[in-house]
Order: structure tokens, then C-alpha cells, then sequence
């Protein structure tokens, strides 16, 4: 009796739909209704509010779906175990990742796993839109930054660097910037957004700082904005993985480095699952090792 509506529930919480849990869980709307139902009745406790549009978690319901969710993840972790002894991985991994990173960082590493696990199978779509996991079915995304999902299962696999520079003929031409307002004076070559990322120095602590720049350059393509670095067209600012060699080959100079901002975290994220298998973990546990830094 204990355990009627917990999968249930937390399937719910995860997908904020009765119709999605009951697609996930393999039974009907109406049962798993009937079961969260029984279940809050159990418990004298509200744990959902239901509107015909969404469904969302009362506080108390918020206390209850991470003590269940840890729960089945136990269990999870139990039956993996032992399916671990007696099988290897195999089968499809759906996955998702920003495009250059994908290209440049794991796709590599996502080959030399399948060579070792001969039996897995992977779909792979690069975009650096934010893709809807549970929507597109997917099993894994890398995500670059702050997490704002809590739903999702998160592991930290390595960190990067956002560096602003430009070309030594550009910098011998019109000067080098050493304050933040400078760069108004200065042709700014943008990528998807029209404002980079800075730290200032507060009289109590640093603050994190959007500046708007603009300039005669506008690219979605960081391969494309180093490009018009190097020729010297302009000022680019970029993760260290498009800039790492031209910065050591003197190609490319770094700027504003007092205004750097901090590291940001590059995430893997994957949904809670009852059934989540050794694969996803297999693999996430191995990217985590060969990009940790």
C-alpha cells in the first residue's frame, strides 16, 4: 500500500501532465488520476494543484516528490546493479548538444565510446536551442552555464572560458581597449546576442555585467566570427575552445582580462527515469572522466 501512487506521482511532478505520466508509465490517464488521488487521500495531503492547463506541485508536494524521487532512484540503482552482472550496454542513446561544443568536444569522445561499446547505438542533433528533453525523447543534453530545470538529473562533466581579442593588425590600427566603456569606440563582432558578458569590481563584491556592443559583423557561426578576428576585422569574444590555439600562436590577443568573466560549468542533464539504463550512465561517467579539468 505504501508504494500505490508513488510512480505515479513523481511521474506527474516530472512531466507536469497526467497524460504524459500515464504514456511514460505504460497505463491510462484515468488510473493514474485514481492513484494520485488514493494517494493524497492517504497521505491528508494535497500534492498537486490541476488546472485544465497544467499541472504543478503544492509546496507540500514539492517536499514529497524529492524525498520519492530519491526513493526510486535508489531502486533504480538496485535493479541496475544487479542487470549490470549478467549484461553490457547496448541499444539507441539519443542526445543533444550546442553545436560547436558537440563538433569540437564530444562527438570525438561519443565515437570512442561506441568503439568500446560496440553494441550502442547513438542519435545525435546539435543546436544551440534549448531542446525539451521529454518532448523530443531524448535520453542526455550538455548544457553550458546555469541549470534553471530542477527536474532534471544533472552532472557536471567539465568547464570552459569566454575570452575577448582581436588580431594584432587590428589593435595596431585602432588601439586596444582597457575599460569596458572603450568598446564603444570599437567594432564589436557579434554572435547570436548583441551584448557579451563581464565582471565589474563592486566596493563589496564583483557583479556580473551585460554589456550591449555593436558592430558590422552579426554571425550564428563562432568558426565564422574567429575567421573575421583573424583578418582583423574586428573584436570577437568567444569560448576558449574556438580561440585556445590562436591566443597561443600570438594569431589572436587577449583583452579586458581583469573583466573576465568567471568559468562556466558545461552540464550533462538527463530525466529522471525509474528505468534508466547502464548506457546513459556508462556514458555520462565516461565523458565526465576524459573532459574533467
Amino acid at each position: 500500500m505504501r508504494w500505490d501512487g508513488i510512480s505515479e506521482f513523481v511521474y506527474v511532478a516530472e512531466h507536469e501532465s497526467f497524460t504524459r505520466a500515464a504514456k511514460e508509465l505504460g497505463i491510462s490517464t484515468a488510473q493514474v488520476s485514481r492513484q494520485i488521488s488514493a494517494l493524497e487521500k492517504r497521505l491528508n495531503i494535497k500534492l498537486l494543484y490541476r488546472t485544465t492547463r497544467k499541472v504543478s506541485l503544492t509546496e507540500e508536494g514539492r517536499v514529497f516528490y524529492q524525498h520519492c524521487r530519491g526513493v526510486l532512484d535508489g531502486l533504480d540503482a538496485a535493479e541496475q546493479a544487479v542487470s549490470n552482472l549478467q549484461s553490457k550496454p547496448q541499444g539507441r542513446i539519443k542526445l543533444t548538444a550546442p553545436v560547436t561544443y558537440g563538433e569540437q568536444q564530444l562527438l570525438p569522445l561519443v565515437n570512442d565510446f561506441m568503439v568500446q561499446y560496440s553494441d550502442i547505438e547513438v542519435t545525435a542533433f546539435l543546436s544551440n536551442q534549448k531542446i525539451d528533453l521529454i518532448d523530443g525523447g531524448y535520453d542526455l543534453a550538455i548544457r553550458i552555464g546555469k541549470l534553471s530545470d530542477s527536474t532534471m538529473m544533472a552532472k557536471k562533466l567539465s568547464r570552459r572560458t569566454n575570452f575577448v581579442c582581436a588580431a594584432p593588425t587590428y589593435l595596431e590600427k585602432y588601439g586596444t581597449p582597457h575599460a569596458l566603456s572603450e568598446l564603444s569606440q570599437h567594432n564589436c563582432l557579434l554572435g547570436t546576442r548583441d551584448y557579451w558578458h563581464f565582471i565589474e569590481n563592486g566596493k563589496n563584491a564583483d557583479k556580473e555585467k551585460n554589456l550591449r556592443v555593436s558592430g558590422t559583423v552579426q554571425y550564428n557561426s563562432g568558426h565564422s566570427l574567429v575567421d573575421a578576428a583573424l583578418k582583423g576585422l574586428g573584436i570577437v569574444q568567444l569560448p576558449d575552445y574556438y580561440v585556445q590555439q590562436y591566443l597561443a600562436s600570438g594569431e589572436l590577443v587577449s583583452l579586458l582580462d581583469n573583466y573576465r568573466e568567471p568559468e562556466e560549468s558545461i552540464w550533462a542533464i538527463y530525466p529522471h527515469n525509474r528505468h534508466l539504463s547502464s548506457k546513459i550512465r556508462l556514458l555520462v561517467d565516461y565523458l565526465a572522466e576524459r573532459l574533467a579539468v
